[in-house]
């Protein structure tokens, strides 16, 4: 058994010991789930049952799908009202123990920002809920067809660690509003998090609704454990949000899955952009949870002539510039290269820079910063790491294009074909709209920051699994349903 495996089995072996403490008495709803674990406990999972499950957090993938199964037969009959009631208790929670939460996920990750944690539980008022369910009619002299949206079952669902609890709380919103239930693989190194805010959600939902267990987790989230849900019978569809290796493990078993693949969104500022409002929309997608957002601006393509005014204008909007020295201090602290040296090189980022404040950063390029400084930038060329890798850190590249058009090939090539996100900032609606046909991405943002395809100072609305592979886009609850047909011949057309 590996250091890293011993230190797993501890920390499973003490939740479970503080479980059992705890059903052994009632709890409030505002008591924490379970206290801080530490590796000094003896009791074993491999002696537990169901009867240690509490409030949705079960021992086993099998316990954990049974028992969101039969939560499911009775939010499938609810009505949309009743729905909405359990949907109003999450964001309910979310929000008014958004600082707890936002806390604690910080805490746990160790990425991110805390100010952005709490802000994105309370943008949970931006997901979409029973509102977006609606049925169909059509008639025409032959008769009436109806068409209804219908639930799913369980749904199996993982979770990131850069946005563990406001995945979950999403997710749950989108599902019980079409009826279905979930069971819930977090990361391992956002489980406590997560299993304490589900265990909120679930408590109130029993206590003011009277079902239970309509979203689930397991207690230890393993690799195997994801693997079991995943092929599960009674697992009915499959929504993965994570790198590659998740969404092709979660392909394997014949399921469909909606799945929220990476991305690496460029921007293009050309010469007729307002620079200062492109300068602050930028900084505000790009520097929001340390740029850990899969929408985040992620490099810049700025026409030449406007370049040194862009400059200019990213300094007055709060970022910091760094200068080539800097900048190469930076990347090799950030990346790792792999290669022989004769031939293309891959870089590849550290973990230990992922979603880390700017001042870390600037320690590493060798600078000192202000502490209101947003953002780090600098000038590259368009091949240079930071541009060619989805680096989820505050610091933008910067590069030079002769014009708008070499901009929006040079996104092209940096978007890579995910098909997630691109961004533009120009008064030219034909560049604008050029670059939204070139592009084909899932999201496309003109002169507002990337945050606005998400409902925050835009139209948008909000959802943290974006499935770009498969082609659902922003998750609704309609994403989560089965669309089903009444057929009725020569009848019930009234006009």
């Amino acid at each position: 058994m590996t250091n890293q495996e011993q230190v797993i089995a501890e920390i499973a072996r003490e939740v479970v010991a503080r479980l059992r403490a705890q059903m052994q008495q009632p709890q409030s709803a505002s008591a924490p789930a379970f206290a801080p674990v530490s590796a000094t406990a003896s009791a074993s999972p491999a002696r537990a049952s169901s009867a240690d499950a509490h409030d949705g957090v079960f021992l086993t993938v099998d316990e954990a799908v049974n028992a969101a199964y039969e939560a499911q037969k009775k939010v499938r009959e609810m009505s949309l009202e009743e729905r909405g009631r359990m949907i109003s208790i999450i964001r309910r929670i979310s929000i008014d123990r958004c600082e707890e939460l936002g806390k604690m996920e910080l805490e746990e990750t160790k990425v991110g920002r805390l100010d952005h944690k709490i802000q994105k539980l309370k943008n949970m008022r931006y997901v979409l809920g029973v509102e977006a369910m609606h049925s169909e009619a059509r008639t025409d002299s032959s008769g009436l067809l109806l068409i209804e949206h219908a639930s799913w079952g369980v749904i199996g669902m993982s979770l990131p660690v850069t946005h563990a609890v406001p995945t979950m709380v999403a997710n749950a919103i989108n599902i019980l509003a079409a009826g279905n239930t979930a069971i819930f693989a977090p990361h391992p190194s956002g489980k406590r998090v997560s299993q304490y805010a589900l265990q909120l959600f679930n408590r109130e939902i029993e206590r003011e609704c009277g079902v239970a267990n309509v979203i689930t987790t397991v207690l230890e989230p393993t690799i195997e454990s994801a693997t079991q849900m995943f092929q599960h019978p009674k697992v009915a569809l499959l929504c993965v949000t994570g790198g590659p290796m998740v969404v092709a493990a979660a392909s394997k078993f014949g399921k469909r899955v909606i799945a929220a693949g990476p991305g690496n969104p460029p921007v293009v500022v050309d010469e007729t952009a307002d620079l200062d409002l492109a300068a602050r929309c930028i900084i505000e997608g790009a520097s929001f949870d340390n740029n850990l957002l899969c929408i985040g601006e992620k490099e810049v393509f700025v026409v030449a002539s406007v370049a040194s005014a862009f400059m200019d204008a990213m300094r007055r909007a709060g970022g910091f510039e760094l200068n080539k020295a800097a900048i190469e201090r930076l990347t090799q602290a950030a990346f790792t290269f792999e290669g022989d040296g004769k031939g293309c090189v891959r870089a590849h980022v550290r973990k230990e820079f992922v979603g880390k404040d700017v001042a870390v950063l600037a320690a590493a390029a060798g600078v000192s910063v202000p502490a209101s400084t947003q953002i780090l930038f600098g000038e590259t060329d368009e091949d240079h790491a930071f541009v060619v890798e989805e680096q989820m850190m505050p610091f933008l590249p910067i590069v030079r294009v002769s014009c708008v058009d070499a901009g929006i090939k040079a996104s092209l090539k940096a978007e890579h074909g995910y098909r997630h996100t691109a961004i533009i900032h120009s008064k030219d609606v034909d560049a604008v709209t050029r670059m939204a046909r070139v592009m084909n991405t899932t999201i496309f943002v003109s002169n507002a920051s990337s945050l606005a395809s998400l409902g925050f100072g835009g139209p948008g609305y909000l959802s943290h699994s974006i499935a770009t592979p498969t082609g659902e886009g922003i998750t609704t609850p309609l994403t989560f349903t089965r669309e089903r047909q009444l057929t009725i011949g020569g009848a019930l057309r009234i006009v």
